[in-house]
């Protein structure tokens, strides 16, 4: 396949030598980046760069009146100096697979990378904007978008966006938004490092959105940034013009990052695809690409991904030796594949150390009898969170040089939480420095297979002005308390975030050069980091932090949309199971994708430890390769904990699929029908019912595509199963 063309055009007609040599600033480069979903046209103009227009694999055309942002001046000494940026035709990098427009400002000595890159042969482009300080003299830089657009419309046509909430906590009532685009449309989603929204603001999002036509093919496009810092997205609608941002966020205002002579900013990585189809078209080649593309290989590769977990948190923070064995021993003959120490096995916040009295042999010896049983061990860590112990080794508050690392001054006499303390600013370099020296100690001293970190790991705002970001406005300065840690919040925000997130995401592919098996979760208190940054540099996230079936399901099907379902982990814990059809509802609803069972087993009857193995067993061997390989359909409506929800996974190579269908507390409705999508009309296909009262039949792929497949239920509460295969002509 040709994946790119390059193609020079001119305003004037002049010879080749004088219009690249003595006229540079008369030339015009366009390149056309390509792949099998997307088209992207792209033009550099003498002082600005943008995208000409999207095509969409339908043959539909975006055109795109905006060029893309360039920073008009920079600061010295606190004054504003104006930049005149030309372009330079001979530097521009022509594919194929990467574009790269180059441009360059004399005073001050600037060079501007504005560049596009297909990683793969399908799904989205990638883009970045990256600026080198070549002058002598340090700098501070303004905001500039990672992309803008003005895509031209027609005034009348219908409109649609889709856009995805966090789980952040507890899934709230809507999660996944589906609005119309009207005229007057107005609309901004943000996302950080911790989500700590309360109503009624809104809640943050998975930073993408999609927006697309309603009607024909419903052809459209989609974006997303690859980033855990502070960034938005934003919409409007008026008249022809359907316009928006993308990248950094630039409130709280006014946003500013320091240059340092020989230094460079780079936006957050963003990435813009074509859609056609609907949302669950869009993500199937979204998800097909991020597990390409930007996740871990080596994680993909294997087998056992993802990893049935068992978890202590089941026990609070009671998680000793004792404790500890036995549940080892319950998982192993439950065949867990990772055994999970969570919060409590340390001595205090920040001594991530094993506390004596409930480890008197340490940690490295459960390790050790969890890979003797054929177990991965991993372990809960807050690994940049302070406290107040003196222990030799601990992050110590009251220590000098830790007190010059925290977000915030804190009050005399402070104290932390059982398990959290007062986060560090990862972008100083001696706490960064800290932080990767006692990530690899816990990792090697621990005996680790996976490391997983929890709270507010990663600071969005600091009230320190000695720090490499910008210092904060103190006529703009808030300190918010959360319990017992504090949320800065100033004009420095942003920068804060850009810095310490490029930090956290240098120490974890350093952990990944030096350890390329361990796994890494991020949890954050469930579901208040999860974005395409932590995709790339992690190996699956915690997407809420409510575990009953309703929220794990609710908060499955918001993320799936756009994330691989391997990567979304969701918790089972004790919840109330008279029946065992309603046990079975219970650890389905956390089965879709990543699952840890957060419970303390032995305390299972005999017939649920039975019925668990039974579905732990089917997990691993038939449902774990349609959750890492297969097309995903929402063919449900959204989880209300009343009526039937469902999704469907299909696996168009094999010919095969399963669906995971749901009753609700409604008494009533014993009964449902659901359409399913992804399946060939003129095949047929066996349905097999697993715990179901349906008998298992042959049906027409026209049959269940236009028709449905019928499901019956006797009890409320309750799940079935049900398998698809594609029969032999």
């Amino acid at each position: 396949m040709k994946l790119t063309e390059l193609v020079f055009a001119r305003r004037v007609a002049l010879a080749a030598f004088f219009v690249f040599l003595v006229a540079p600033y008369l030339a015009v480069a366009q390149i056309t980046l390509r792949t099998a979903d997307t088209i992207l046209r792209l033009e550099a103009s003498p002082h600005a760069p943008r995208v000409v227009e999207l095509q969409t694999s339908d043959g539909s055309i975006w055109k795109n009146r905006a060029p893309d942002e360039m920073p008009d001046f920079v600061e010295f000494n606190g004054k504003r100096v104006p930049l005149q940026w030309k372009f330079q035709p001979q530097a521009t990098q022509p594919p194929p697979g990467t574009a790269s427009f180059i441009y360059v400002c004399s005073s001050p000595r600037l060079r501007l990378t504005w560049q596009w890159r297909a990683r793969a042969s399908d799904g989205p482009i990638e883009h970045v904007i990256r600026i080198e300080n070549l002058d002598a003299q340090q700098m501070w830089l303004p905001l500039i978008d990672s992309f803008r657009f003005d895509w031209q419309i027609e005034p009348a046509e219908s409109l649609e966006q889709l856009f995805i909430e966090k789980g952040s906590g507890t899934p709230s009532p809507t999660g996944t938004h589906r609005v119309s685009v009207s005229s007057g449309h107005r609309w901004e989603g943000s996302s950080s490092t911790y989500d700590y929204s309360e109503p009624p603001a809104p809640r943050e999002i998975i930073p993408w959105m999609l927006v697309q036509r309603t009607a024909g093919s419903q052809s459209g496009w989609y974006v997303g940034i690859e980033s855990s810092a502070r960034t938005h997205l934003t919409l409007a609608r008026a008249g022809s013009s359907l316009t928006g941002a993308v990248g950094l966020n630039p409130n709280p205002a006014p946003f500013r990052t320091l240059l340092s002579p020989g230094g460079s900013f780079s936006t957050p990585v963003i990435f813009l695809g074509g859609a056609v189809g609907g949302p669950d078209a869009a993500g199937n080649i979204l998800r097909r690409w991020e597990r390409t593309t930007l996740t871990n290989a080596r994680t993909w590769k294997n087998p056992h991904y993802p990893t049935l977990t068992i978890n202590s948190w089941g026990s609070g923070m009671q998680v000793d030796e004792a404790l500890a064995l036995r549940m080892l021993r319950d998982s192993a003959d439950l065949k867990f594949e990772m055994f999970h120490i969570d919060a409590g096995w340390f001595r205090s916040v920040g001594d991530w150390y094993p506390d004596p009295k409930k480890f008197p042999r340490g940690l490295a010896p459960i390790a050790d009898e969890a890979h003797r049983l054929g177990l991965k061990f991993g372990l809960w860590v807050d690994w940049a969170q302070a406290g107040v112990s003196k222990q030799t080794g601990a992050l110590n508050v009251y220590n000098p040089n830790v007190r010059d690392w925290l977000v915030a001054d804190l009050p005399p006499g402070w104290k932390p939480e059982e398990f959290k303390g007062q986060t560090i600013d990862l972008g100083v370099p001696a706490a960064k420095e800290w932080a990767q020296s006692e990530v690899e100690r816990i990792v090697r001293d621990y005996h680790l297979d996976m490391l997983e970190h929890d709270g507010y790991l990663v600071a969005q705002g600091c009230s320190k002005s000695d720090h490499p970001h910008a210092a904060p406005d103190p006529a703009n300065l808030r300190s918010v308390p959360i319990a017992s840690w504090y949320m800065i919040e100033s004009s420095n925000s942003t920068d804060v975030s850009h810095r310490a997130v490029d930090a956290y995401y240098s120490i974890y592919s350093s952990l990944r050069q030096n350890h390329p098996d361990l796994l890494l979760e991020v949890c954050n208190d469930g579901g208040r980091m999860v974005d395409f940054g932590s995709a790339a540099h992690a190996d699956y996230f915690s997407i809420t932090d409510t575990y009953d079936p309703l929220s794990n399901r609710r908060a499955f099907y918001d993320a799936s949309h756009v994330l691989p379902p391997a990567m979304l982990e969701s918790y089972v814990e004790k919840w109330p199971t008279p029946r065992i059809e309603n046990f079975r509802y219970m650890l389905r609803s956390g089965m879709m994708g990543w699952l840890s069972v957060m419970t303390d087993t032995t305390a299972w009857s005999n017939e649920q430890h039975d019925v668990a193995q039974q579905e732990f067993a089917l997990y691993k061997s038939t449902l774990r390769p349609f959750i890492r390989e297969a097309d995903l359909y929402h063919i449900g409506p959204r989880p209300d904990g009343i009526h039937w929800d469902a999704v469907e996974y299909f696996d168009p190579v094999r010919g095969a699929g399963v669906i995971y269908a749901f009753r609700g507390s409604d008494p009533g409705d014993s009964t449902h029908v659901f359409v399913l999508q992804g399946l060939r009309p003129d095949r047929s296909y066996t349905v097999q019912f697993h715990n179901g009262t349906d008998p298992d039949r042959i049906a027409s792929g026209m049959e269940l595509l236009q028709d449905g497949l019928k499901l019956a239920l006797p009890f409320p509460l309750s799940s079935a199963l049900v398998f698809i295969s594609e029969l032999p002509r």
